[in-house]
């Protein structure tokens, strides 16, 4: 019997995009990535870990600003060609710009137009 990580098509990079939604609102989150350990670490830990292209290794969200995004589900898309997880985002914020979602830029009229607050300050978020 086939594993079931052995049924994603990790793409040639050995890659998979992950969509990642709120379990409660239905929100789109963010677009990552996963290889093959971040989907089964993100299994096993109950919490999501990616894939971090810019910086070639596997980067569990939150472990620098605290918002963690605690799994609820993990689907895989008919074509079985991307995944989704549906969470709990913790501190109710996704995007290192300090907004829920990632996604907060709208297009009207020609132009992306910025239509989501910042909850928080990105430099009270990321001190270093």
């Amino acid at each position: 019997m086939k594993e079931w990580l052995d049924e994603v098509p990790w793409d040639a990079q050995g890659l998979i995009p992950v969509a990642t939604q709120d379990f409660a609102s239905g929100r789109v989150l963010t677009l990552a990535w996963m290889n093959r350990e971040a989907l089964k670490k993100t299994v096993e830990a109950g919490e999501a870990v990616y894939w971090s292209r810019s910086r070639g290794k596997l980067w569990r969200k939150g472990e620098e600003s605290g918002h963690v995004q605690k799994v609820r589900e993990v689907r895989l898309d008919c074509d079985a060609d991307a995944v989704l997880l549906r969470v709990e985002q913790v501190g109710g914020i996704a995007c290192h710009t300090g907004r829920e979602s990632c996604f907060f830029r709208k297009l009207e009229n020609g132009r992306w137009v910025t239509v989501d607050p910042v909850l928080k300050d990105p430099s009270l978020i990321y001190r270093k």
